[in-house]
């Protein structure tokens, strides 16, 4: 995901939360592009939203919901995946031409709201979820 992509999320996301939240946009690997913590926002926010982001760009999902459904009642499926990975909602895919090219992760609110917010932060910088 180019830097400019990833501000345009970041700046969406802080510009519809209804509360505090942090943002975190990932590459393809996970790695930070851009972030932000919302002042009021809780500290533990900015590592969930960084999961969050890291599980949606590295899994086969195109959300850490998805993945969390797809895991659903599996003990030991949970088990095997990348220690860092979260099944919390509020982690998406970014793809662009059919390739994922990072992911966004958000958190602070209920996760459906935080997957939400996502979405539509990814539509308005002109990346699909698949």
């Amino acid at each position: 995901m180019r830097l400019e992509q990833a501000r345009l999320v970041v700046d969406a996301v802080v510009g519809a939360a209804p509360g505090p939240v942090s943002v975190f946009v990932a590459d393809d690997h996970g790695e930070l592009v851009a972030a932000a913590t919302m002042d009021g926002a809780p500290p533990d926010t900015r590592l969930n939203a960084q999961r969050k982001a890291y599980t949606a760009a590295r899994s086969d999902a195109r959300s850490t919901g998805e993945l969390a459904d797809n895991v659903k009642g599996e003990p030991a499926e949970l088990h095997s995946f990348d220690p860092f990975f979260t099944f919390f909602r509020g982690g998406v895919a970014a793809f662009e031409d059919g390739h994922r090219v990072g992911a966004v992760g958000v958190s602070g609110l209920p996760g459906e709201q935080d997957e939400e917010l996502a979405r539509r932060a990814l539509a308005l910088a002109g990346l699909a979820e698949r």
